[in-house]
Formats: structure tokens, C-alpha cells, sequence
């Protein structure tokens, strides 16, 4: 029964997207093509051989091997992974909340990873160790969440409250940090605060990513292989149960991987909004509802509109842009185009 449901709802999002498996193939193509525009341009402008060179192995330039190696690969790898992180992370929630207006911070982790961070610059502690107490910070939002709507519900359906516990928690560290700010050095601290709280991917290091790719692609992992599942949760608790499966268990993975991917990438980037919002929705209509496209699809889409947002802030002006600022003020009225293209359908 659970094979022919899937088979169904397969041949249906096939039907109306047409073929989502070359739309995936096409998408991984884009972010190839994303990459190696991105190495090129710059407040220092390379070519296109000289980039191919470089890669390559053979040292066109001293200043070009820099640039290209100890600064914008690191930019770009971390602008691939966090993109394709949160987009992954919105696209399961919107899935297992059935709301199409869930996003990875819905239940707290964005505002627990940047209160850790904020306390460790605060504390003066080195930008690795402010990064992980980032990290904890934000697991342990997640874990307080999940706490507070679990213990209230009494371990039946939990979904709504798992939500207001969300809201509560956000605000709860919302007004630590702005404690935090107001404690702050003005001097020192609290622009520092302030640039790290906006967003921007300046701060990524080959550590970074070298840290980040083991549990990004366990998580992407698991997230493929329960994504027909996910397709049966979306329906609704009571039918996933009816088709066997364990509604529960299948929430509470969903939110550990999620949290996981989010609050890593919010401990390197610091607060970037409205990705995991708009692209699970955009990735929704170029491959279709179905979830084992849709989670790929999502993370491909992800790194590039990250990426895209990423060149803009460092091309735009003689000043970066903060990358948080800009996703926003392009992620909103994007937004509003989404919904005017889909309007009630989802």
C-alpha cells in the first residue's frame, strides 16, 4: 500500500512538473556554472582561463592563487552549503507542519545560535570557539522547543504547540540578545555585534568547511532517504500512521537533522533570512510537491540563490553589502511574486 501510494504521487508530480529528474540535473549544472562565475568576479576581476588555470593546478599568478584559494573558495563552499542547508531544512518543515509559511527558524534555533554568538563576543573568545557556542546555543533552542511543546502536549499530537514553543523561545533569546546589545561595549563590542548579527560570509574559513561537510552530507543523506516518508507526513498525522509510519519518531529526526543544518550554518554566516522560506517554495515549482525531488532540488537551489545573493553583496558597492540585509530585501517581494504564481496550491 505505501509502495503504490508513493508510485502514485510520483506519476502525478511527473505529470504536472514534467520531467523533475532533468530539472534536478539542470539545477546542478546552473550551481556548477554559479561556481565558476563567482570565482571570477570581484572588487578583483579574473578570467575565465586564468580561473580554469588556477584550478587546475598551474600558478598563472601569486595574487590570482590567493584570491581564488584562500578567499573565495572558502566563500563560495560555505555559500553552497548554507543555502542548501537552510533551503533543505525550510522544505522538511513545510512538509512535516503542512504550512507552507514554515521556515528553519521557526522553532528557535536561528535566535538560540545567534545569542551564542553574541555571548561569545561578548566574552572576547575566539571567532572558532564564538562559532561553536553558536552551534550549542542554537541545538539547545531547539532541544528547549522540543521540551516545552512535548511536555505540555503529554506526547499526543504536539505539531501546534511544537510551533507556539517555537515563537516563545525565539522571542525569549530575541531579548537576551538585545540584553546583550545593550550591556555592550559601544565601542568594541557592539559593532561587532551588529556587522555579525546582519549576516555575511567573510568570516568562513577552509576549517569551516572542512568541518561542515561531514554532517552537511550525513544530514542531506537522511533527508533523501526519508523524503518518501515525508511525502506521506505531509498529508497528515493520522494517514501516515494508517500507511505505517511512525509519525513521531519521523518528526523528531526531521527536527534534529533540521536543527543541525540550521544552526550550523547560522553559527558561520550569522542571521540569514528568508532563504529556507522562498526556495523550498520556488523549488516546489519547478520539480513538483513530490519530496524526493524536492529535498535535492532544494539544496541545489539553495547554494545557488545564496551564492547569486552573495556576488551581489561583494559587486554591488565599494562596501560589502551585509549578506543578511540583502536577502531580505530581495527574499520579500520574491516572495510576494510566489504566492501571486501559486496562490492557494502548494
Amino acid at each position: 500500500m505505501l509502495r503504490k501510494f508513493n508510485l502514485e504521487r510520483k506519476r502525478m508530480a511527473d505529470n504536472k512538473q514534467g520531467n523533475p529528474g532533468r530539472t534536478i540535473v539542470f539545477l546542478g549544472v546552473f550551481l556548477v556554472a554559479t561556481v565558476i562565475v563567482s570565482l571570477m568576479i570581484g572588487r578583483y576581476y579574473i578570467s575565465l582561463p586564468d580561473v580554469l588555470r588556477t584550478l587546475a593546478g598551474e600558478t598563472v599568478s601569486t595574487n590570482i592563487s590567493q584570491i581564488i584559494w584562500q578567499v573565495r573558495i572558502p566563500r563560495i563552499c560555505a555559500a553552497v552549503l548554507v543555502g542548501g542547508g537552510l533551503a533543505v531544512s525550510g522544505a522538511a518543515y513545510q512538509g512535516m507542519f503542512k504550512n507552507p509559511l514554515v521556515s528553519p527558524d521557526l522553532l528557535g534555533s536561528s535566535s538560540g545560535a545567534a545569542f551564542g554568538a553574541v555571548l561569545g563576543i561578548l566574552l572576547s573568545l575566539h571567532m572558532a570557539m564564538v562559532k561553536g557556542v553558536a552551534f550549542l546555543f542554537g541545538l539547545g533552542a531547539v532541544a528547549l522547543t522540543w521540551l516545552i511543546g512535548t511536555r505540555i502536549g503529554k506526547g499526543g499530537n504536539t505539531t501546534f504547540l511544537l510551533i507556539l514553543a517555537g515563537i516563545l523561545v525565539g522571542s525569549l533569546f530575541n531579548s537576551l540578545i538585545t540584553l546583550m546589545k545593550y550591556m555592550a561595549d559601544t565601542e568594541n563590542k557592539l559593532p561587532e555585534i551588529t556587522f555579525w548579527l546582519m549576516g555575511s560570509l567573510n568570516r568562513a574559513t577552509h576549517t569551516d568547511i572542512l568541518l561542515m561537510l561531514p554532517p552537511f552530507a550525513v544530514c542531506l543523506f537522511i533527508m533523501v532517504y526519508i523524503s518518501n516518508k515525508i511525502n506521506i507526513l505531509a498529508l497528515g498525522n493520522e494517514e501516515a500512521q494508517t500507511l505505517g509510519v511512525n509519525t513521531q519518531l519521523l518528526q523528531a529526526l526531521i527536527i534534529v537533522v533540521a536543527s543541525i543544518l540550521t544552526s550550523y550554518s547560522i553559527s558561520i554566516t550569522g542571521t540569514i533570512g528568508w532563504v529556507g522560506l522562498i526556495v523550498p517554495h520556488l523549488t516546489r515549482y519547478l520539480v513538483g510537491p513530490n519530496f524526493r525531488y524536492l529535498i535535492p532540488g532544494s539544496f541545489l537551489l539553495g547554494g545557488c540563490y545564496l551564492l547569486l545573493m552573495d556576488n551581489l553583496c561583494r559587486s554591488l558597492m565599494v562596501i560589502e553589502i551585509p549578506l543578511g540585509i540583502a536577502t531580505s530585501l530581495i527574499g520579500i517581494p520574491f516572495f510576494i511574486f510566489l504566492m501571486a504564481k501559486r496562490k492557494a496550491a502548494w
